[in-house]
């Protein structure tokens, strides 16, 4: 479980809910968008990406015309022109 990622210098480093780093990964290139319970999404040029707690990819999908608002449990939001839509881990459009 994720409870937190923080950027140090080129590295995001992933802690879990003891607060024990369990991952490292480089930031080059990414900016963090977003932290759920067991993922955590990454905004990639013209691309959103996440990520286990190793840091490992998951999935990805294009960024065109959407806004990371947030991540929570196991879902991600996106607002997209006037329309807010939920995403699981592996980008699939749940709402």
């Amino acid at each position: 479980m994720i409870s937190d990622v923080q950027q140090s210098g080129p590295w995001f480093k992933i802690y879990n809910e003891k607060g024990k780093q369990v991952g490292t990964m480089s930031s080059s290139g990414k900016t963090l968008v977003g932290v759920a319970s067991d993922f955590f999404v990454c905004q990639e040029g013209i691309w959103f990406k996440t990520y286990d707690e190793k840091g490992k990819s998951i999935a990805a999908m294009s960024s065109s015309g959407k806004v990371v608002k947030g991540a929570a449990g196991n879902t991600f939001v996106c607002k997209e022109g006037i329309w807010l839509k939920t995403y699981d881990k592996n980008c699939k459009q749940i709402s």
